[in-house]
């Protein structure tokens, strides 16, 4: 049986003797009936030290008859023993709880960045794309809304820039547009040498023939000439080439140094009769 401290100090004193004695002759101890020595609180706290007494004897006696040892401990503490361990069971159930939910929900999130991530792939093609279409909208409508000459002055000054391959496609630009232009024939011509940059022959002696046709008075026409020459040599025609060059010489008889010594290497490698 289990008995708090207090309990167990005056079990020691009842034991002892002194306790009972203590009752003995504070029972015969005679008052005076006018005076009441103990006041309220006093005689309520008699009144328990008294009733502790009584069970302490009760329990003296039991453990006299009945051989089980007298143990003592502190009041109430099997209730707070099983009150905090209830609390620590409470407590592992809600950390157990708690972590199965947050390994769902990293779960998720690995999901949803990966669905994320996905999604993000398909996408971006999309929007590249989108992007490249809705720039070459504008493009398209800036150059149909462009004036041909400043067209051809744009063109031209990409040529010149050594941008070939935006010359290229600003002069391709221009002749498709503007056919009958008259800087058509010249755009022609700068967009031959553009061609022969990235050696497409075969599309630069095209853009040389448009350029010479009708044979035109100006500064470029020779070179243009002894170009679509050099451009026939690399595909492979070379009595095209000598034909070209004996035009050359018969249009224009007295072209630039540069392009009579051009003329000159075409010839040899044509193989070209003298």
């Amino acid at each position: 049986m289990k008995l708090n401290t207090l309990t167990a100090l005056m079990l020691a004193a009842l034991i002892g003797g002194s306790g009972l004695a203590a009752q003995s002759a504070l029972a015969q101890t005679p008052m005076p009936m006018d005076e009441d020595p103990l006041d309220d609180r006093s005689r309520k706290r008699l009144d328990r030290m008294e009733k502790v007494v009584r069970e302490l004897r009760s329990i003296v006696f039991q453990g006299r008859e009945t051989g089980v040892p007298v143990v003592v401990q502190p009041a109430g503490t099997d209730a707070q023993m099983q009150t905090l361990a209830q609390r620590i069971a409470d407590l592992e159930q809600t950390l157990t709880r708690v972590n199965a939910q947050n390994e769902t929900l990293l779960q998720e999130l690995d999901g949803a960045r990966r669905d994320l991530a996905a999604m993000q792939s398909r996408i971006a093609p999309l929007e590249s794309a989108a992007a490249a279409t809705a720039l070459a909208t504008e493009q398209e409508a800036a150059r149909a809304a462009e004036d041909p000459e400043q067209a051809f002055a744009r063109a031209a000054g990409l040529m010149n820039d050594g941008d070939f391959d935006g010359a290229e496609a600003a002069l391709g630009d221009f002749v498709s547009r503007h056919p009958d232009h008259a800087r058509a024939a010249e755009a022609n011509y700068m967009l031959g040498r553009a061609y022969s940059v990235r050696s497409a022959h075969a599309d630069a002696a095209a853009a040389f023939i448009a350029a010479v046709r009708g044979y035109p008075k100006t500064s470029w026409a020779p070179d243009a000439m002894a170009e679509l020459s050099r451009e026939l040599v690399a595909l492979k025609r070379a009595e095209d080439a000598c034909k070209t060059l004996e035009t050359l010489a018969a249009r224009y008889p007295k072209p630039p140094a540069a392009v009579a010594k051009k003329a000159t290497t075409t010839r040899a490698q044509a193989k070209c009769a003298a």
